[in-house]
């Protein structure tokens, strides 16, 4: 074992390690992969495979091998070669890529399955100028809860910013919309949908409901409550308007 190679295994007396046979530092797979290298090189072949080998200290690396014959006068190999390169920090990168992507294609399949769910929702009728407005108002509710989850790396999103993203096209400024809760982080695929559906909620408002007039106001209210063994959560959207009397 050349200098570099003990440095790279974290070998600090060789001595422990002589004479034992090389496969044997691979584990599973690599193990295979090793002894059929072995014999390549026996054959004056050159072999390559990459595996999962401990250093002498026992930490974890992984590696990318190649093991070559040294050919004597003969002709014959009379000694094999092997060069390990530690690509442990590059294992683990292409290993967190793939994770990654898989995350992102659920996610998108959700988002789609969302947008299409939202296109059916609206596209009805005959007035498409109205169909239009209404969908692409909910696209801007759906990106709005997009971005405050892009902020935690799509972990979770606090129900606050989601509720008051949803509200702010229907704020006039004179605290008709009042919003109460406790902290609460929500996962993704629930933070869309609460945010749809406040929206959903407000727009119904503006046109039907407490703020159709000057005098109407909305509160919204959410808590927890729930058992040791079971967690809950209430959610409250409450609308108060007068009602005028006909003499």
């Amino acid at each position: 074992m050349s200098e570099g190679g003990k440095r790279v295994m974290e070998v600090e007396d060789f001595g422990k390690l002589k004479g034992c046979p090389w496969p044997d530092f691979w584990a599973g797979a690599g193990n295979a992969d090793a002894q059929a290298a072995v014999e390549t090189a026996r054959a004056g072949g050159t072999a390559k495979f990459k595996g999962a080998a401990n250093t002498a200290k026992g930490n974890s690396r992984y590696w990318d091998v190649q093991v070559s014959p040294i050919f004597g006068e003969d002709g014959k190999p009379s000694h094999i070669l092997s060069i390990s390169r530690d690509i442990t920090e590059l294992a683990e990168f292409q290993e967190q890529q793939k994770v990654l992507t898989a995350e992102l294609q659920h996610r998108i399949k959700n988002s789609l399955a969302m947008v299409s769910a939202i296109a059916n929702q609206t596209i009805r009728g005959d007035d498409m100028e109205a169909a239009r407005k209404a969908f692409t108002a909910r696209l801007m509710t759906l990106s709005h809860a997009h971005d405050i989850l892009v902020q935690t790396s799509w972990v979770s999103a606090p129900i606050k910013d989601v509720i008051e993203g949803a509200l702010a096209p229907h704020r006039s400024g004179k605290g008709r919309i009042k919003v109460s809760g406790p902290e609460l982080l929500l996962q993704p695929k629930p933070a869309l949908a609460i945010a749809l559906a406040v929206h959903e909620l407000a727009t119904n408002a503006a046109k039907y409901g407490a703020l159709s007039n000057e005098d109407g106001d909305v509160t919204v209210v959410w808590e927890t409550n729930g058992s040791a063994d079971q967690s809950g959560f209430q959610f409250d959207w409450i609308e108060k308007m007068l009602i005028p009397r006909h003499t």
